[in-house]
């Protein structure tokens, strides 16, 4: 009886200490290189993700400080970029005559005052020059050596430093958008955005699509924002400042609850997090994340596959 107390006792501590006969079978598991993700014991202990500078920086994680944010209310809706109207001129000849010369094409930057073609005068038989009248870029052209200017458009030329969102309101969403809300655009490409404000909306709907235009004004001086390009926008209805928020590209999932991974002494440890009001930047931390912490934003899912695979390497 003695005997088999004491083998069933041995069994149970062996179990607990989960090496017993196997001198440093679990240590070995836990010095794999996958054993960067590990439980400091082994039941729910803490997991920290290990990661030298070198893996860090091939693996293009970023990290940022936790602290407050303005929180958006926002508007999706969709548009495509014009020509600021208030910046296109129509260029006529100013004389009827033969037109010599022409200097500039469609797509051509002009400065004020640079030539555009030249003409020579049906009664003085003179030659002037046709100017454009403002900096900017040739867009149209109806004139050619030879041809009479008769009194027709024969450039226009566009100043493209601003541009005109012409955004598309659904009836049920016109009290929400008034002139002076900033609006922020992006174009096909996630990383093309800017902001601009909302300049004015349009009296009058369309019967084709039964919306009306609400206009926002866009700086151009970069030439990024190609008049013709459809393009999303996100109207600002309200906003509000929340204590501590973090970027919506940290998140992650893992055992059914939302994590972010936090910057340890020892690597990044993934921390349950409870999240209240969000927008397409960021969002509301209510409960698990301080002020001052650090955590991971950008590729926070290679540190939640670095854990996967630590841990399954730690049960086998």
């Amino acid at each position: 009886m003695t005997h088999r107390y004491f083998f069933i006792t041995l069994s149970l501590l062996c179990a607990a200490t989960a090496g017993c006969g196997n001198e440093g079978g679990a240590e070995s598991k836990a010095s794999t290189p996958a054993a960067a993700a590990q439980r400091e014991d082994g039941h729910a202990g803490e997991r920290v993700v290990a990661l030298t500078s070198r893996q860090i920086e091939e693996s293009g994680i970023e990290i940022a400080t936790a602290g407050p944010a303005v929180i958006r209310d926002t508007l999706a809706l969709y548009g495509a970029i014009t020509p600021n109207a208030v910046g296109v001129r129509q260029v006529s000849a100013r004389y009827p005559g033969v037109i010599r010369s022409v200097a500039k094409n469609v797509g051509d930057s002009v400065r004020q005052g640079e030539t555009l073609a030249t003409v020579e005068s049906n009664e003085s038989l003179q030659a002037y020059n046709v100017a454009a009248p403002l900096t900017g870029v040739v867009t149209s052209r109806d004139a050619n050596p030879g041809e009479q200017t008769g009194d027709h458009v024969l450039f226009t030329v566009a100043d493209l430093s601003t541009v005109w969102v012409e955004l598309s309101l659904f009836p049920r969403d016109i009290g929400k958008v008034k002139v002076g809300q900033r609006v922020r655009i992006q174009g096909a490409d996630a990383a093309t955005i800017a902001e601009g404000a909302v300049i004015w909306i349009a009296p009058f709907g369309s019967s084709a699509n039964q919306t009306l235009t609400a206009r926002v004004l866009l700086d151009n001086a970069d030439r990024r924002w190609a008049p013709g390009l459809y393009v999303s926008a996100s109207v600002t209805l309200g906003q509000a400042s929340v204590p501590i928020a973090a970027r919506n590209e940290a998140l992650q999932s893992l055992d059914e609850r939302a994590v972010v991974f936090v910057e340890k002494e020892r690597g990044f440890e993934p921390r349950a997090v409870q999240i209240g009001r969000s927008d397409s930047d960021a969002t509301e931390i209510t409960a698990g994340l301080a002020s001052g912490d650090r955590y991971v934003t950008k590729n926070s899912f290679i540190l939640k596959a670095e854990l996967g695979k630590g841990e399954a390497e730690h049960e086998d």
